[in-house]
């Protein structure tokens, strides 16, 4: 469980910078240079990633149940997931009308991706890894629309055709990845 936090702590931790410390992350990018800003934030990144990855597969093998969900929670969690999905699609598909309303689409799909998971896995390290990604999306939309709010910008109008894109292709990757990706890439069949 060490290494699982250890690496939340990190993945998290540099990825609040902006939420609590700007100040510092511009005078250091503007210190040392962007291309060795970008290296680091890389190298720590996915340093982070990689302790999470183990962390959480150490955890697996001697979980601590503090919950055991309803069958009904995977159901709930699957739809969730989909539309999770279609958040993460808004985030690269231009003028899309969900972006153009919620203007940080993947910080609310993480969010949905989190509870999704959060309710479906009572174990404590599910509740640690979801539990600290929900925490940290919700405190990262808030500090992104007060920044936006404060620098006064301004999202695209979004078309009906770019949306309709957005959420099939939503679709589609979540129908993808919870075929073909989720049991070899995590572990677990979803279905």
């Amino acid at each position: 469980m060490t290494i699982l936090i250890l690496g939340l702590i990190i993945f998290l931790g540099l990825h609040s910078i902006r939420v609590v410390a700007e100040d510092w992350r511009n005078a250091t990018r503007a210190r040392v240079g962007l291309n060795t800003w970008r290296a680091m934030y890389s190298v720590i990144s996915i340093t982070g990633l990689l302790l999470i990855i183990w962390g959480y597969g150490v955890a697996r093998e001697a979980p601590i149940v503090i919950w055991t969900p309803p069958p009904a929670t995977r159901h709930i969690a699957a739809l969730l997931a989909v539309i999770a999905f279609i958040f993460m699609a808004a985030t690269y598909i231009p003028r899309n009308g969900i972006k153009a309303k919620l203007h940080h689409p993947m910080t609310i799909g993480v969010k949905t991706w989190a509870l999704a998971h959060l309710i479906a896995n009572g174990t404590l390290h599910d509740i640690l890894l979801f539990g600290g990604f929900l925490v940290w999306a919700i405190l990262l939309f808030r500090a992104s629309r007060q920044r936006d709010a404060a620098l006064g910008v301004r999202y695209p109008a979004g078309s009906g055709a770019a949306t309709a894109l957005t959420i099939v292709a939503g679709v589609i990757g979540a129908g993808v990845f919870a075929m073909w990706l989720h049991l070899p890439l995590i572990g677990v069949r979803p279905f």
